[in-house]
């Protein structure tokens, strides 16, 4: 078991199945060592995590939504690496989008719940730049979403 496992396993975390696309793309593209992963939505055991920031959800369900978020990233990440997270040399970037209202300022908070659980996981290989973009709606209501780029070894 890898360190990335091991620190899964520690936190709790148990990975879930990455769903097929509900449209035409796919979970994840390769080049050149980049792996791209495209835009994850915060599910649950209890379901899609949906609602507005700013007009009834509240902060910490918004921080709890990008961390889901996060944990599906890392879901889509380990298939790309065909379950070796030893080839991982880093994550360069994610985008996270939050749903909220046109007075909503705190869209870097809630984006931490991403951040901070890859730090969590991955440590060094985890810290990235980032955006956190308020926008007004995001697929099925979702809170958040998020998409990321990480670097491979092989490629490092």
């Amino acid at each position: 078991m890898n360190m990335v496992d091991r620190q899964l396993a520690k936190l709790g975390i148990a990975l879930p199945h990455v769903p097929p696309p509900v449209a035409n793309y796919v979970p994840f593209t390769s080049h050149k060592g980049v792996v791209t992963i495209s835009g994850q939505l915060p599910r649950g055991a209890d379901g899609l995590l949906t609602g507005c920031l700013g007009d009834g959800l509240p902060i910490d369900q918004g921080v709890e939504a990008a961390r889901l978020c996060a944990i599906a990233v890392l879901a889509v990440l380990k298939e790309a690496v065909g379950g070796d997270f030893g080839r991982l040399a880093g994550c360069i970037q994610i985008s996270g989008f939050v749903r909220s209202t046109s007075s909503f300022e705190e869209h870097s908070t809630v984006i931490n719940g991403a951040s901070d659980l890859l730090v969590s996981v991955l440590g060094e290989k985890g810290r990235h730049a980032r955006a956190a973009i308020g926008v007004v709606s995001l697929p099925f209501g979702a809170a958040v979403e998020v998409s990321a780029q990480f670097q491979l070894a092989d490629y490092a």
